[in-house]
């Protein structure tokens, strides 16, 4: 009997993942084992990963998922790109403990759209056969009051109940609306309709690929199997990457923000980065802890901005951990054409993006974070009359956040 997760064909399949379900890795029965399915298959299989593009920045922790869906298309599978443009109007619940806000189909729009540039970074967009996009509103906009009732009854209160999420509020006696009941149901529905053979998602989304499986199996189909990755730890090391806690590296970051966050990765979580974000061999890493975090900087940002990119990131972030800022030519610029002087330091803080707000910006000073070309400024008054003072030179905020201030 042939075990071939040993292959090393099929590495790429198990590297980083948290479960495949079913997964018989031993069995010869291509629905239980998914490295036999892909041996055995006369044809490319339909890998489904489903976004609800309820925002518009994708990070780090997004792409461990999308990277996985390229490995798949590498192999010579087709991805399947689902937009859900109709779930999206409902939110998906899982996780959540209220009910979410409902978007618009303009919204909705807008932010896919932003989704799917970000995306060609990461997913082989020019390969004939290798990718499609679709929207389940093609579907979903369809159902006739039926096919809902039939949906309905695939599936108990209690099931629904013992979603995660869903039985924390239940448990706590916070509103459950009817239509978050159906969300599960149609992102199973899609798989149906696509004809999915994998679907990929989060630790977190298993319930609702279960339900995926179960609808197929409905309907006729060919059960998908499931492939869950796990859940990247932010900058911090600890909380789950997320930009509401500001341990984020967003794909569209400047080389320089991207490489001087990454670099400084806690020990505890740089083999897991360098799992989930890299191709390299684990067993050949550096030794040395600063190497590792140097090396791991250094291939992130080149995937996103390319080698010379990143090669500049890295000699302009030891400039300016040198006290160097001059010699810093990778730091993105703002423009102070767009502050009107008189203006406090506080304020462009804020315009300029380095901070959230100018609230923001006077906690910082405040706290000494602010440099101006290597100079802490801490004083939460300060103001410019003009610009003078300014140009040229490189505004900084902790340790990972810098604008050259330009005309």
């Amino acid at each position: 009997m042939t075990d071939l997760s040993t292959d090393s064909s099929f590495e790429w399949l198990y590297r980083g993942i948290s479960e495949i379900f079913p997964d018989q890795r031993e069995s010869q029965n291509a629905d239980e084992n998914l490295a036999r399915r892909l041996a055995e298959s006369d044809r490319p299989l339909r890998i489904k990963f489903g976004i609800d593009p309820t925002g518009t920045d994708i990070h780090l922790g997004h792409s461990t998922v999308y990277r996985k869906l390229r490995a798949f298309q590498d192999a010579g599978h087709t991805a399947i790109l689902l937009i859900g443009d109709f779930t999206a109007r409902i939110g998906d619940p899982t996780g959540k403990s209220d009910v979410r806000k409902q978007l618009t189909e303009a919204e909705v729009a807008q932010n896919a759209q932003t989704y799917l540039d970000q995306l060609r970074l990461i997913l082989d967009f020019d390969t004939p056969g290798r990718l499609e996009i679709r929207y389940n509103s093609e579907w979903l906009s369809k159902l006739d009051l039926a096919k809902i009732l039939e949906l309905l009854g695939t599936m108990t209160v209690g099931q629904m109940l013992a979603k995660e999420g869903f039985a924390e509020r239940y448990e706590k006696e916070t509103p459950i609306y009817l239509h978050e009941f159906l969300y599960p149901l149609m992102q199973g529905y899609d798989s149906v309709a696509l004809e999915a053979d994998v679907e990929l998602g989060g630790t977190d989304q298993k319930f609702n690929l279960a339900v995926g499986r179960d609808l197929q199996r409905h309907f006729g189909q060919r059960p998908q199997f499931g492939l869950l990755m796990p859940i990247l730890p932010g900058t911090d090391g600890v909380q789950k990457m997320s930009k509401s806690l500001n341990n984020y590296v967003a794909l569209r970051e400047d080389p320089l923000s991207m490489y001087s966050k990454l670099e400084k990765i806690p020990d505890s979580a740089i083999l897991q980065y360098f799992e989930l974000l890299t191709n390299l061999p684990l067993d050949s890493l550096p030794e040395n802890p600063r190497d590792r975090q140097k090396l791991l900087a250094l291939e992130v940002v080149s995937q996103y901005h390319g080698k010379e990119a990143a090669l500049e990131a890295q000699k302009a972030a030891l400039n300016l951990v040198q006290g160097d800022a001059t010699k810093a030519e990778a730091v993105p610029e703002f423009s102070l054409a767009e502050i009107q002087f008189p203006a406090k330091l506080a304020y462009i803080l804020g315009a300029s993006g380095l901070c959230k707000s100018s609230s923001d910006g006077r906690r910082q000073i405040q706290g000494g974070a602010v440099r101006l070309d290597g100079d802490r400024l801490d004083n939460p008054d300060t103001s410019f009359d003009t610009p003078d003072a300014l140009t040229g030179k490189v505004l900084q905020v902790g340790k990972n956040r810098f604008a050259r201030l330009v005309p």
